[in-house]
């Protein structure tokens, strides 16, 4: 597997924490507060809601485009807490204060607001998506109807980051088998160097770094399809065999590894104190803007002996939509929005300024290790299971293997406990081959 290598720029690692402390964001314009301007007729402003803290600073310069090219129409763009989110946009969205489009969740999430009549279906309102690939539209569909309820707005891939200095320093190279990965963590942790920048204290990142370093053990698709079918239930000696190496690798993160924090994690791996961090492709934009001298590398780790597969795999899934409010005051604005949100112009803004994998057809990659992790994804997918699938009813899968891993970090379950969590918990309203 070839190395690819990008040269971060920007600005210091903190700047997600204060971004992320502002819901909406204080850098975001007034709404309206610059509608009107070059326009012959009557100015419209368009409120857009985020969980994405990170990216108001991008997200304003896309939408200067739009507003360019549209002078009528005005995106005021508030972005809200991550963790807050969620809440804030049900309740906007019933209400006379909220956002005309919002971006959405995906798969299992987004059902509450669908069944709510919260949002317009688009399968008549934007033509643009009857060019979009089926897996991407699957993330925005609503479970009853099978209408798509939203513009796809990026496809995320799972895999691991490295420190390419750090690995230069003590001789590594990326691992080509379990052994190699092995070997490498020993080498470093020998080093003085924490080899897994890994926060568990949110538990939302456990389940993705159990697919990042262990999606292969447990077989990847071929175990979703396991699953769909019937055969098989979470309580599968691979699933549990994942969940075990998984544990096996914590000697490579960080002390007291449930009290680190996800952001915590992010300035480890940017600092240099860590070597390497199992996370999304969504990482990319921070993690170059967080440290200006970090130089990044990507790899799929290998398959654990006694793998499902014999090959690395990288779990991938849709990431968000942009959606119709269904009470917006100005539906003909906002479908054109809309549009433009499903366009090759905005899909190629995606991927060159926000650095995420963009499903708009024919959107290139010019970044080369954005392109790497685009190839590997390509040729070896996998879902990421959990979101995938298992965030249809409550609990949610996700938020089960977050408590499930938890418990199995600090000591307090063991990996066939931690599969029985998972198990038991979904069993409240998912039964397999239904």
């Amino acid at each position: 597997m070839s190395r690819r290598i990008t040269r971060a720029t920007a600005s210091a690692a903190l700047v997600v924490l204060t971004l992320g402390a502002c819901a909406p964001s204080a850098d975001s314009p007034e709404p309206g507060a610059a509608a009107g301007k070059g326009c012959d007729g009557d100015a419209v402003a368009l409120d857009v809601w985020s969980w994405r803290t990170e990216d108001v600073k991008t997200y304003e310069r896309i939408f200067d485009v739009f507003e360019e090219a549209n002078p009528c129409i005005t995106v005021g763009f508030q972005a809200h807490l991550n963790t807050e989110y969620d809440q804030i946009l049900r309740t906007g969205l019933t209400g006379s204060d909220g956002p005309d489009i919002a971006q959405v969740r995906s798969y299992g999430l987004l059902q509450p607001l669908v069944e709510g009549g919260n949002l317009e279906p688009l399968d008549d309102v934007v033509p643009e998506l009857a060019e979009f690939d089926d897996a991407a539209l699957d993330g925005a569909r609503g479970r009853e109807d099978g209408s798509v309820y939203g513009v796809p707005l990026a496809t995320q891939t799972i895999q691991v980051w490295y420190n390419t200095a750090i690995f230069e320093e003590n001789g590594l190279s990326e691992p080509e088998t379990w052994e190699d990965f092995v070997a490498l963590n020993d080498t470093l942790l020998e080093a003085g160097v924490t080899p897994l920048a890994v926060g568990a204290r949110d538990g939302w990142f456990v389940p993705t770094v159990h697919d990042a370093l262990t999606a292969a053990r447990y077989g990847g698709a071929d175990f979703q399809q396991a699953l769909r079918d019937g055969e098989t239930d979470f309580t599968d000696p691979a699933y549990v065999a994942s969940i075990q190496t998984l544990k096996d690798l914590q000697e490579y993160m960080p002390d007291d590894v449930t009290g680190v924090a996800y952001t915590d994690a992010q300035v480890l791996f940017t600092s240099g104190q860590a070597a390497m961090f199992p996370g999304g492709s969504y990482e990319q934009a921070f993690f170059q803007d967080a440290n200006p001298d970090l130089e990044l590398g990507v790899f799929q780790v290998p398959p654990p002996p006694g793998s499902a597969v014999d090959h690395p795999v990288t779990p991938g899934y849709a990431d968000g939509n942009w959606g119709l409010s269904a009470a917006t005051q100005h539906p003909d604005e906002a479908r054109t929005l809309l549009s433009w949100l499903a366009s090759p112009e905005f899909g190629q803004l995606v991927a060159d300024e926000l650095k995420q994998f963009s499903p708009v057809p024919g959107v290139e990659y010019a970044d080369p290790l954005q392109q790497e992790m685009w190839d590997l994804y390509q040729e070896s997918p996998a879902p990421y299971l959990l979101l995938v699938d298992y965030r249809y009813g409550d609990p949610t899968g996700t938020d089960l293997m977050g408590q499930a891993g938890q418990k199995l970090f600090l000591g307090d379950t063991d990996a066939a406990g931690a599969a029985d969590i998972v198990q038991e918990g979904l069993s409240a309203w998912w039964t397999p081959g239904e």
